[in-house]
């Protein structure tokens, strides 16, 4: 049996950022196995993301995590280098536009001052302020806007996911397709785990990055439960002729949104779009179906209404990706896992795990190296809180 100093299940992008920064803090000398069941990695959440940042949030931990990841992701050509050679992530700085109606004037305002108070880029804008700058905005039923005017934007998921896993390799982890069916106990620590193909794997730390479609029952080995599910998400694509300058992330106060994708071209530019459905139209879900009718009665009357350009599209493709919701709060479940001593997990990111990769593969590895968070307090989002049925509130959830 080949034994691991960490093995960590699911090497996409919450996996592999912690197998680098794990193997990149000086203070570890040992080896990292990540186990991942996909290589191609076609269908996983990381390859599906819109891949955006941003500091909008309303809870001080996920602002936070925000601030380091949008440091990080500015200069990850140059941290995740591999003998020189650049994984450009494409990062545009477009920003996220968060509109409110007078019923939610008073949340967004109290969001506002939280994020400028960590030193976060958002403005308040009132109605004559948006005009002035988004000219394009309907405003009817709008009373104000939030607007990252810097570090807040989209880039390349799929080229962070590849710049982690090459400089992890770099730094000597070892990939392994497999899926992780089994875990070893001896009172509370993990000693090993075994793989579908039947083979073990001894470990010192175990840690659970495998995401929406493995990610609960992997926990539920280590014996704790946690509320993590499946859900289905429809992002759409559509080409308009009209020009929306300067278009950011837009969020409708329906829970719509859109942003540019890529130049304008002869046809126009394409933007990409999408909405949460609500929970009563949200199951578990692993297929990876195309509901159009979604986008035709339901995403773009929202945004035709808000951007009287959007009236006049093209629609194009359309995909489907999975989220790993918690269904708690919608948070990430990032720490110790169960009463183990040496079991750790990052699950449930809710569709922010791309953003949230540096912070929390970062904190992941002070927990295995040092024993506690050096450069980042993340322990509002450890799985005590899940027991205790204490959430941890978020009130800008998309």
């Amino acid at each position: 049996m080949k034994s691991f100093d960490v093995v960590i299940a699911g090497g996409a992008v919450m996996g592999s950022s912690t197998a680098y920064h794990v193997l990149a803090d000086p203070g570890f000398k040992g080896s990292v196995l990540v186990i991942e069941k996909d290589m191609t990695y076609q269908r996983c959440a990381s390859a599906l993301s819109l891949a955006s940042i941003r500091q909008q949030f309303s809870s001080l931990v996920n602002i936070r995590i925000s601030l380091y990841g949008i440091s990080f992701l500015k200069r990850a050509g140059e941290i995740l280098a591999v003998d020189g050679e650049r994984q450009e992530i494409a990062f545009h700085e477009g920003g996220y536009l968060y509109l409110a109606s007078e019923d939610g004037r008073a949340i967004l305002t109290e969001n506002q001052a939280l994020q400028a108070s960590e030193g976060a880029d958002i403005l308040l804008l009132d109605r004559a302020a948006l005009t002035q700058r988004f000219h394009w905005l309907n405003l009817d039923g709008i009373a104000l806007g939030t607007w990252g005017r810097s570090g807040e934007g989209w880039f390349d998921g799929w080229g962070l996911l590849q710049a982690f896993r090459r400089k992890a390799r770099r730094l000597g982890a070892e990939y392994r397709e497999g899926k992780v069916t089994g875990v070893e106990r001896e009172r509370d620590r993990i000693t090993a785990v075994a793989l579908e193909d039947g083979s073990r794997i001894a470990c010192g730390t175990f840690v659970d990055c495998a995401g929406a479609s493995g990610g609960r029952e992997i926990a539920a080995l280590v014996g704790v439960k946690l509320p993590v599910h499946q859900k289905k998400r429809l992002v759409f694509s559509f080409i308009c002729r009209d020009e929306v300058k300067d278009c950011p992330l837009l969020i409708d106060t329906t829970g719509v949104y859109a942003r540019p994708e890529g130049k304008p071209t002869r046809e126009g530019q394409m933007y990409l779009c999408g909405a949460s459905p609500p929970p009563e139209a949200d199951p578990d879900c692993d297929d990876f179906e195309v509901d159009f009718s979604f986008f035709e009665e339901f995403v773009w009357p929202a945004l035709a209404n808000r951007v009287p350009a959007f009236e006049r599209i093209k629609p194009g493709r359309a995909y489907a990706g999975h989220y790993d919701l918690n269904l708690l709060d919608h948070n990430a479940i990032v720490g110790r896992l169960g009463g183990t001593a040496n079991a750790y997990v990052a699950l449930g990111f809710s569709g922010h795990g791309m953003q949230q990769s540096p912070a929390v593969g970062r904190g992941l590895s002070e927990l295995i190296v040092h024993g506690g968070f050096k450069t980042l307090d993340l322990s509002d989002l450890a799985p005590r809180r899940i027991e205790e049925n204490r959430p941890l509130l978020e009130r800008n959830v998309i």
